[in-house]
């Protein structure tokens, strides 16, 4: 089942700059967004006040579950005759939500109230002044409850910029059934042990393929070869410091080192390389891979016999591997997030909206109705979702340990290059060090050019 909105793949994010370059972005003018969707009353555009009400807007893609338009009408019979959402409806593709979302701000934004975002997008809407600071309404206190990960993506600057609404996490997956009949009592902590379990098991069971991954030039790529480098103690930016970049050191060298070394060593296909989520997920759903490094949606893949020839009791989830066995094993975050358009004349309306929608009741039902992964904490305690929703409870330990891809509204151009240089690594290419060295200077003049 879907974790995002519009595409099932959603933890990877939309780059900002998947065909735009940043210096494209501050050229794009006009305004094309789709009509919208009107929800619990008449009326249309940015409405005003008539008779004591108020109408926002709200953009988001698509939702086939049904519950967003569920909740929304609840929310309008709750606040009739005051508050009225009216929901524009943005494309399905990610880069295409994103760069129509572009187009409506840079020519002002005037007609858009609350909207919804990838995890990848709050710094660069943050740095362009597109979005409300939420400091004030979202005190340290309401923060808490929610997971780490999202709440570091929404800052920017040290202020909080966005409202988790759900989330998504990279998954280990693995056949517990086939690691027990070679001998193995659970899944790997290190890469090596990783190695050693996927050698043995493909000897015995004849499968060819130990651990497959996401390792193409895009996106999905950026965030497999940064969980490498978290996972080997490395990192992009400084935390302190996130104008200074600091991916040129030992434990980036040995994220990239493991990376390249599944391939060397036979455990990964040289064709991983090429590998988006879609090859991925049908190497592991015909049987012929061991591992596998995905979203939480497609454990909802493996309960339907038309799409998996694996069935769900046969697979187990863990967090990824780390290099040295002790340090914290982190994933990429992936989710979609509510943020309040800078331009609107009714931000309380629309703070209003974002407590309602990103309230543990809403976010309950949506894990339970849409399998979306909540962003509260304690919903992973809930044991309606953990009954309900097997991979949010086989899955819980490594989806809490989420982690945010590099926090800059650079970020889109640094992606672009972290792709390049992750896929020569894998690819062999380039040397581990080569890479980290290369991104190192690039990664440094986006940085300081754009300052």
């Amino acid at each position: 089942m879907a974790t995002g909105a519009g595409t099932r793949r959603d933890g990877e994010g939309v780059r900002g700059g998947d065909k735009l370059s940043r210096q494209e972005f501050l050229r794009l003018t006009g305004v094309g967004l789709a009509g919208a969707t009107l929800l619990g009353g008449a009326g249309c555009g940015r409405g005003g006040e008539r008779g004591g009400e108020q109408r926002i807007v709200f953009s988001h893609g698509p939702d086939d579950t049904g519950v967003l338009e569920k909740q929304i009408a609840r929310f309008n019979r709750q606040h009739e005759g005051g508050i009225q959402v009216e929901w524009r409806q943005m494309p399905a593709d990610g880069t295409a939500h994103f760069n129509e979302l572009l187009t409506e701000l840079q020519a002002g934004g005037g007609n858009i109230d609350v909207m919804s975002g990838d995890v990848i997008w709050p710094a660069q809407f943050a740095a362009n002044g597109w979005i409300e600071d939420l400091s004030d309404r979202f005190p340290e206190s309401e923060r808490r409850r929610f997971l780490q990960g999202p709440i570091e993506a929404n800052t920017y600057d040290g202020k909080l910029y966005g409202v988790p609404w759900y989330t998504d996490a990279g998954l280990l997956y693995y056949r517990k059934d086939l690691l027990e009949n070679s001998g193995f009592a659970g899944p790997p902590k290190t890469w090596n042990e990783l190695k050693e379990q996927a050698s043995k098991t493909m000897a015995d069971s004849r499968i060819k393929n130990g651990f497959v991954f996401q390792g193409a030039n895009y996106e999905g790529g950026v965030v497999s070869g940064l969980e490498f480098i978290w996972n080997a103690g490395g990192d992009v930016l400084d935390r302190s410091d996130p104008g200074r970049v600091v991916i040129d050191n030992p434990d980036s060298v040995a994220g990239l080192g493991a990376y390249r070394g599944l391939v060397e060593d036979g455990v990964s296909p040289e064709g991983v390389s090429i590998y988006t989520g879609d090859e991925t997920d049908g190497i592991f759903l015909r049987g012929e891979a061991i591992f596998h490094r995905e979203w939480p949606y497609m454990y909802g893949l493996l309960s339907d016999p038309a799409t998996s020839e694996v069935r769900p009791g046969q697979v187990g989830i863990a967090k990824l591997p780390v290099s040295v066995e002790g340090l914290t094993s982190y994933t990429g975050l992936g989710g979609w997030n509510l943020f309040i358009n800078s331009a609107s004349e009714k931000v309380d309306a629309a703070w209003t909206f974002i407590e309602f929608l990103s309230a543990p009741e809403q976010q309950k039902e949506r894990a339970l109705e849409a399998t979306r992964l909540p962003a509260i904490a304690e919903l992973y305690e809930d044991e309606e979702i953990l009954d309900k929703v097997p991979v949010i409870a086989l899955g819980s330990e490594a989806i809490q340990s989420s982690r945010p891809r590099p926090v800059s509204p650079y970020y889109s151009d640094m992606s672009l290059e972290m792709a390049e240089q992750f896929n020569a690594c894998l690819k062999g290419e380039v040397s581990p060090q080569e890479a980290v060295g290369t991104l190192q200077e690039q990664l440094q003049n986006i940085a300081d050019q754009a300052s």
